[in-house]
């Protein structure tokens, strides 16, 4: 584990070094990284950064992100926990950190007319954005639950086909998919845009119905080189939350500005809207939540087994956050 520097941050290797000149920052063109297209939009993020760069890349679902991050072509992401888990436990915990929540909830099994139970499922395709990202481990966990058998090659059961979101639309308008476990808007999406209807809501799967969909996370290198440029990344973030928090009224237009940006294309009113009403924003990531996607991950077949302890390092946002830290449910540093 790292060391501590003049910041707080944790250090090893070749130790602090002082602002980076760039940073380059993943996300996805996702309602539930509202935080980041706010940050984006309004400037927040690159405020905070000062001289440092901002670079964007914008990704489909987490293990693409995490591919990059891991070959080091960007320096952090907004990801969802379960590809962050898998990047921390494949590398022995020496990958990334999380130094922070985004969000919860957002997240849900939408299905064609004709499907009214689980026990209609058996036999048919559903769509996850990639395979092992948070919404496929989750779709495979609950099928599980369900008596149903699959498996990572599209096999048993219920057949699971990972596919980027945007062709999952137009498979499900097309009458080629049954349906698709997908984060926000795409939920929204597929509801009001292509008449699907929701048969689980990922939030009543959870005991307090909130559950981490987005998370922010670090490269530890980058975190180790880097600690001032990570603390204003994190003020960038924690700004994105609060502006999303203090202007109600603004937040669709201005998370429907950004996907305009990054997809040509802005959603409609009525998905936004909808979109929003299901999603909480927070710079907690929920550290508690953690051991249970871990066993998530392992009895869907996406994940080795294997521990998280050393995943969280929250202390460069605690001393932000004064009183109002959070915790990381023993699984490192706050």
């Amino acid at each position: 584990m790292m060391t501590g520097c003049a910041t707080g941050a944790a250090s090893s290797g070749s130790g602090d070094q002082g602002p980076a000149e760039e940073l380059r920052l993943g996300y996805f063109a996702n309602v539930t990284h509202a935080p980041a297209l706010v940050g984006l939009q309004e400037g927040l993020l690159q405020d905070a950064l000062g001289d440092t760069k901002l670079s964007t890349e914008v990704f489909n679902a987490g293990p693409a992100a995490i591919e990059a991050l891991t070959a080091g072509a960007i320096d952090a992401t907004y990801i969802g926990p379960n590809p962050s888990i898998n990047t921390f436990i494949q590398s022995g915990g020496e990958s990334a950190r999380i130094v922070a929540g985004a969000a919860t909830g957002g997240a849900a099994l939408v299905v064609r007319d004709g499907i009214d139970t689980p026990a209609d499922l058996k036999g048919k395709t559903l769509a996850t954005p990639q395979l092992g990202n948070t919404q496929d481990v989750a779709l495979r966990g609950w099928l599980k639950k369900q008596g149903f058998a699959t498996d990572t090659s599209g096999g048993g059961d219920v057949t699971i086909t990972p596919t980027e979101n945007a062709q999952t639309f137009q498979l499900f308008t097309d009458g080629q998919l049954d349906g698709a476990w997908l984060p926000e808007p795409w939920v929204s999406r597929l509801v009001v845009d292509a008449g699907a209807k929701v048969l689980v809501d990922e939030a009543d799967e959870w005991p307090d119905g909130q559950f981490p969909t987005t998370v922010l996370l670090v490269r530890t290198e980058f975190l180790d080189e880097h600690p001032e440029t990570v603390a204003k990344l994190l003020a960038g973030h924690e700004a994105s939350v609060k502006w999303i928090s203090d202007n109600p009224a603004q937040v669709a237009t201005v998370v429907n500005a950004q996907i305009s940006a990054d997809t040509g294309k802005p959603l409609a009113d009525a998905v936004i809207t909808r979109a929003l009403e299901h999603v909480t924003f927070s710079v907690d990531p929920h550290a508690d939540t953690f051991s249970t996607l871990v066993d998530n991950g392992v009895q869907a077949g996406t994940q080795k087994p294997g521990s998280i302890e050393g995943l969280f390092d929250l202390r460069l946002l605690n001393q932000q956050l004064g009183d109002a830290r959070v915790s990381a449910a023993g699984l490192g540093e706050e």
